[in-house]
């Protein structure tokens, strides 16, 4: 069968472009090396924050907030909850990338959020420690996604809508055919007149050609027994963010009896295969814990469950989601550098875009592939 598209990678971006391609009557083919919401790559361990004010980069809001509408559209959709909104705390130094960064996206875009002084912020949330030199922003318009669930959604809703989802297939290769792609896989070969790469961790083999520094990172993450029910979802606790010298670290309110889940966003051993990531409990532990000590008081540091994820990371922790630049027919996404489950929905939106239509109105173009900096050797 000739298709009108195929995605490459069925995880969060994948799963998302599968949908809006099928939604637009494409033909559409995904091919998924594991299974759809599987646990070996970027998108699992039970969730993920979402936030608007972003203090990565202020051009991020606009296609954050399009993300939310598209998280309560795909919610109509399935019948499900996906989205929690129980807020955001984050906290660190005035000056810092993070409290900073909030304020200034928060300004730009009249976002409402609410400064906080270490003492307010105790006061408000006795269940986390906030250093006096520290101050805090919430954002009651933040919570966080079910990962899992998010994925899984997009692809059910993609299958009713007509694609065709093949798993435990591996893709050995693509090769632009005329204004088509031809995919090779360890199953055979498919032929298609666009292509979507979201491969992910494994992005750097399929887009080799375009020679884009990206270095996938270990990522584990951990849930603690706590000493009570202040963390509990049901209590009114929300997700948070510290912004520290020791690195930066979130968690979730707590939603079962795994306890609280934390992890650090800093940091990550370099991963060289990301099929042989160790997924093992391993010493860096030790540094998450420290930080539920300190800052945690409701939390202790017995570890009931551990998960490993990936970050793949570009040169400058932005995006890339652009059009291959030698082939028009080929679209995608990569590098989403630990912080892009939350815009999947947006991302594959764009993508169906770049495909079928060879261009979006999506404020994408900061994150395209031919910025400085992204490529070896570049200043």
């Amino acid at each position: 069968m000739h298709y009108d598209a195929i995605v490459l990678g069925v995880g969060g971006v994948g799963s998302a472009a599968l949908f809006h391609l099928a939604k637009r009557g494409a033909r559409v083919l995904g091919l998924e090396r594991f299974e759809v919401a599987h646990d070996r790559g970027s998108s699992h361990g039970q969730t993920r924050l979402i936030r608007q004010a972003y203090f990565e980069h202020p051009d991020y809001v606009p296609l954050v907030k399009r993300a939310f509408e598209l998280w309560r559209e795909l919610e109509q959709v399935c019948g499900q909850t996906l989205y929690d909104e129980v807020g955001l705390l984050e906290v660190g130094a005035p000056d810092g990338e993070v409290v900073r960064g909030v304020r200034a996206s928060a300004r730009e875009y009249d976002l409402p959020i609410e400064n906080l002084s270490a003492a307010e912020t105790r006061k408000r949330f006795p269940q986390f420690h906030v250093d006096d030199a520290c101050e805090a922003v919430f954002e009651t318009r933040a919570g966080y996604l079910l990962v899992e669930k998010c994925v899984q959604a997009h692809a059910d809703a993609a299958v009713r809508h007509g694609a065709e989802i093949r798993t435990g297939e591996t893709v050995a290769s693509w090769r632009a055919d005329g204004s088509g792609v031809v995919v090779e896989t360890d199953r055979g070969h498919y032929a298609a007149d666009r292509l979507v790469v979201a491969a992910g961790a494994w992005s750097s083999a399929l887009l080799a050609d375009l020679n884009i520094a990206l270095e996938v990172r270990r990522k584990p993450i951990y849930w603690y027994a706590t000493s009570g029910d202040g963390y509990r979802r049901e209590n009114g606790s929300p997700g948070f963010y510290f912004d520290l010298p020791r690195g930066g670290f979130y968690g979730f309110p707590q939603l079962d009896d795994a306890g609280i889940k934390v992890a650090e966003h800093t940091g990550g051993e370099v991963v060289v295969d990301p099929l042989l990531v160790n997924r093992e409990l391993l010493a860096d532990q030790q540094h998450v814990a420290e930080f539920v000590a300190e800052y945690l008081p409701q939390a202790t540091t017995r570890c009931t469950a551990h998960a490993v994820c990936m970050y793949t990371m570009t040169a400058d922790g932005h995006f890339i989601v652009d059009r291959h630049p030698a082939h028009d027919q080929i679209a995608f996404a990569a590098g989403l550098s630990g912080h892009g489950f939350k815009f999947v929905g947006v991302l594959g939106e764009a993508l169906s875009e770049l495909a079928l239509d060879g261009r979006t109105d999506l404020p994408v173009g900061f994150l395209a592939a031919d910025r400085e900096g992204l490529r070896p050797g570049q200043d």
